[in-house]
């Protein structure tokens, strides 16, 4: 399983649960990343995509459903359970500070940064992709 996270500049995901902020061409972005497989997320996840690819698999246990090598698009998980499972991070930075309640909780200790990409998304300037392997 691939878990794509979305966290500012002090890895936080989410404050007073909800996202900190969404992008379209970021989803884009993990379209592609899915590429012919399946992006697993949950409801809450799902509501960004407002015409729903194919590849969308949306339930409330998808991680325990992902698959390896399988796309999960995590935004309100905590995902220390699952490290033994993760076989990569795809971490896109907003590359600003927002509130936040709920920060990354996996180290990246033992990870290998394999690309790094930046790209202007809609709403944000800059947004950087760091893709991580085990």
């Amino acid at each position: 399983m691939i878990a794509a996270v979305c966290l500012d500049d002090n890895n936080g995901m989410l404050f007073n649960r909800r996202r900190q902020s969404q992008d379209r061409l970021l989803r884009a972005d993990l379209i592609r990343e899915a590429g012919d497989g399946p992006l697993w997320l949950d409801a809450y996840s799902a509501k960004q995509f407002k015409e729903a690819p194919a590849c969308l698999r949306v339930a409330e246990d998808f991680l325990e459903q992902a698959g390896a090598g399988e796309l999960c698009f995590v935004e309100d998980r905590d995902l220390t359970a699952w490290a033994g499972k993760l076989e990569g991070l795809i971490l896109y930075r907003w590359n600003r500070t927002y509130p936040a309640d709920v920060r990354f909780p996996l180290s990246l200790e033992g990870w290998r940064l394999a690309r790094t990409e930046e790209f202007a998304g809609s709403s944000h300037e800059k947004i950087t992709k760091e893709v991580y392997e085990k």
